[in-house]
């Protein structure tokens, strides 16, 4: 994670979003008292997003759970995939 002020942001803006995309940083920008902005990759918000949607109801939560549990205990199995 880093953290900027928006002046500084502002003046070398490219190189701080290069990172953020590049290095799959987190930005902070610091706005003045408690204010502030988060910058995050576009493909990190969409995982955000994604995760926030499996785990948006109880019964994909549950899921999850179920197929993390069985992967630990050894229970899971391959398939071999077919092309078209």
């Amino acid at each position: 994670m880093i953290s900027t002020n928006i002046s500084d942001f502002r003046k070398d803006i490219k190189s701080y979003l290069n990172k953020v995309t590049q290095n799959f940083e987190t930005l902070i920008i610091n706005r003045g008292k408690e204010s502030g902005v988060v910058v995050i990759s576009l493909e990190e918000y969409n995982s955000l997003q994604a995760t926030q949607h499996e785990l948006s109801s109880a019964k994909n939560e549950q899921r999850l759970d179920s197929a993390i549990a069985k992967f630990r205990n050894g229970q899971s199995f391959s398939k071999e995939l077919t092309e078209e």
